[in-house]
């Protein structure tokens, strides 16, 4: 079986659980503890989950949230199981097949 996972990031509920509701809000906490990152780039660590963070970026996140990494990140289940056979088939359902659109003019 082949399980895609996925996470959940949950930075912008904490921020707000603990009165910080400003993306900007973060700049200067995170630049105190030597992590500098542009307003934008800070927007978008707030507002879309990372594909790529530093260490010392969580490290700070959770010193600043007063959290741990469990609490940024929940991991879920993106798709559902499917099982490979020895055949490379699978039991999902067979692809779509394309069919080849014929346009007719009228009186052809």
């Amino acid at each position: 079986m082949i399980k895609k996972m996925g996470y959940h990031w949950q930075l912008r509920q904490l921020m707000a659980e603990r009165g910080m509701f400003q993306t900007t809000d973060l700049v200067p906490l995170l630049a105190e503890r030597g992590i500098q990152l542009s307003r934008e780039q800070v927007y978008r660590l707030v507002t879309q989950a990372p594909q790529r963070m530093s260490m010392d970026t969580l490290v700070a996140l959770c010193d600043i949230l007063d959290c741990t990494p469990n609490d940024l990140i929940r991991p879920e289940v993106v798709n559902v199981q499917v099982r490979k056979t020895a055949g490379g088939d699978s039991d999902a359902a067979p692809p779509t097949q394309l069919r080849r659109t014929v346009v007719r003019r009228p009186g052809t």
